[in-house]
């Protein structure tokens, strides 16, 4: 046990706290109310002289309040987010305290349908109320009360458990400073409501018909965790491969390892769960639409202050990216500071529970940067970029553009990479910074620093940004590599004052030498591809991008023709003798 525990919380107990008394009543969303309601929780780490590092955990719907450690020297197996929280990962028990608690209608400690009800002596069973995400976070802030609790440095949710962060973020703006929500969803799918349903019939099939509805869970559980699972992962670990013979045995019992998986799967769930509180907690799932409830999920955010991070999966569909994107998408419009990554993952669904590396850069940078508002320092080397020559060109092409923006700006980074222009201009210029960028590797770069950065393909349109969201918006060494350039610029120049642009001169005369003279597709210091990796796409001059303004109509307010990495501009023929140019605009 000793090898187990090192970097574990160690042994801890699960609490149980009564949060409503006999004497008082908790009124549900339903109308109906409970009394006597007991919550069972955990923490982990130490609470602050300030009070400030507290961590709430949400648990999605099998889970528990026992989130990490062992609750005993003979347990096998720690709790179920034991690889993100504990001394020195992702959720580091050494800065934070740490609370998860079982929620409303579960049945792990917390009142559910297989609590005694007090006014019969018996368990609630089906006599439980209807229950609702909302239901469930107004439990866990009676918790957080008596506790002595006031705020809360970061709720933190996959899966059902996202859902009851945005319940947090939308109910108590002022007690929660950040949010992350994973693999989860503002509101179920019919798809998802329908596997929902299935789930549920097979379980009431049993109870309406006298039996036990160990069958009708068994059952519920194989199909909910089909959808956990992706194509690629039920590929890799099963594909068409049987169980324990080489030959059919041309019967309906068990044959493929699939089919043995999910027999286990259910029978494990079986002994461990409560098939009633199945029932409630996938109804409160079905229930959960703040889009309903405020009018549409925009204005279900104009209550929020907390900094968000969303984050989904590649291969996830049940909670699908496009369903992270909406939530995305909806904050955006708010103007609310919030960050977005999709990860790849072939994992599907449970990718939450299983994707340490990658999901704790982003959670641990996040928590990090908003426990300690992080001090941005000038940087003046670029690690992961190869070649000196590249690296002083890109110094020069960014101190320029920091000469063009003012201080205390709105600054959009279109691609923006590893975030060092923007680290730079609010260390220099004390910017408000957002960026974008389609390479995962450098958004988890850009969320460990501390910046606001959405992973996505700028191609997709900025539509759901407000007009004039900006003073500036950046589009550096990314025009030619674009399929729509034309589309792109027009929106940038829509949502910022003003643009700054800049591109390599496929006019420079030395790549007109490389054509004249040599028959080959030209490659300077500017351009070090050869024709079949470059990512450049459209070869324009300095020439073609005035006519480019004129006819989508932007103003060019300065142009900065350079040659190499020297900081004074081309005066002479800058079509023919600059390198790369970087241009001021703005809308005529």
């Amino acid at each position: 046990m000793e090898e187990t525990l090192k970097g574990n919380v160690g042994i801890v107990k699960t609490k149980t706290l009564r949060v409503v008394e006999k004497d008082e009543s908790l009124r549900l969303v339903s109308g109906k109310t409970l009394t006597c309601v007991d919550a069972a929780y955990e923490t982990y780490g130490k609470l602050n002289a300030a009070c400030d590092n507290v961590v709430l955990i949400c648990h999605a719907l099998s889970g528990s309040a026992h989130a990490a450690g062992y609750n005993s020297a003979d347990d096998k197996k720690p709790g179920w987010w034991d690889i993100m929280i504990g001394p020195g990962k992702a959720i580091d028990t050494d800065k934070y305290y740490v609370i998860c608690s079982n929620f409303l209608g579960g049945c792990s400690g917390t009142m559910g349908p297989c609590s005694i009800n007090p006014e019969t002596g018996k368990p609630y069973n089906l006599d439980f109320p209807m229950i609702t995400i909302a239901d469930m976070v107004k439990v866990q802030k009676l918790l957080l009360d008596k506790l002595g609790i006031k705020q809360l440095l970061s709720v933190i949710g996959g899966s059902m458990g996202g859902m009851q962060v945005l319940q947090w973020a939308i109910e108590y703006p002022d007690m929660v400073k950040s949010a992350v929500v994973i693999a989860s969803t503002s509101r179920l799918g019919p798809q998802a409501i329908a596997f929902d349903a299935v789930g549920r019939n097979a379980i009431l099939a049993d109870i309406e018909a006298g039996r036990p509805p160990s069958k009708g869970l068994a059952t519920a559980r194989m199909i909910g965790h089909i959808t956990y699972l992706s194509t690629e992962s039920m590929r890799e670990k099963f594909g068409r491969v049987l169980q324990s013979a080489e030959n059919y045995n041309y019967a309906f019992s068990s044959e493929f390892s699939v089919e043995t998986y999910l027999d286990y799967q259910g029978q494990s769930f079986v002994e461990r769960f409560d098939a009633n509180s199945y029932l409630y907690i996938t109804r409160a799932m079905d229930y959960f639409d703040p889009d309903r409830e405020y009018g549409s999920l925009n204005k279900a955010f104009e209550r929020t202050k907390s900094r968000f991070m969303i984050i989904s999966f590649t291969s996830d569909w049940l909670f699908t990216p496009a369903q992270s994107e909406e939530m995305v998408n909806a904050l955006v419009a708010q103007r609310k500071p919030v960050s977005y990554c999709n990860i790849h993952s072939p994992y599907g669904h449970d990718a939450f529970l299983l994707e340490p590396e990658s999901l704790g850069r982003l959670i641990s940078g996040f928590l990090s940067t908003t426990f300690e508002k992080p001090k941005f320092e000038k940087i003046s080397s670029i690690s992961h970029i190869k070649g000196i020559e590249k690296l002083k060109r890109l110094r020069v092409d960014y101190e320029l553009i920091e000469s063009l923006i003012k201080p205390n700006a709105r600054v959009l980074d279109v691609g923006c990479g590893d975030g060092l222009l923007l680290q730079n201009l609010q260390h220099d210029k004390n910017i408000e910074a957002e960026g974008i960028e389609v390479d995962q590797e450098l958004v988890l770069l850009c969320a460990g620093s501390g910046l606001n950065i959405i992973h996505r393909d700028i191609e997709r349109g900025l539509e759901h940004y407000p007009d004039n969201s900006f003073d500036y918006a950046i589009l550096s060494q990314t025009l030619q590599t674009l399929k729509n350039p034309h589309i792109v610029f027009k929106e940038l120049l829509r949502v910022a004052d003003r643009v700054i642009v800049s591109f390599p001169n496929f006019a420079y005369w030395k790549s007109r030498a490389g054509l004249l003279f040599w028959g080959r597709a030209p490659r300077t210091k500017q351009l070090p591809f050869r024709w079949y990796d470059t990512p450049n796409i459209h070869f324009m001059s300095l020439r073609d991008f005035d006519d480019f303004c004129e006819e989508i109509g932007a103003k060019i307010e300065q142009k900065i023709p350079l040659i190499g990495n020297r900081r004074s501009p081309v005066k002479y023929a800058p079509n023919l003798f600059a390198e790369q140019a970087i241009y001021l605009t703005t809308r005529k």
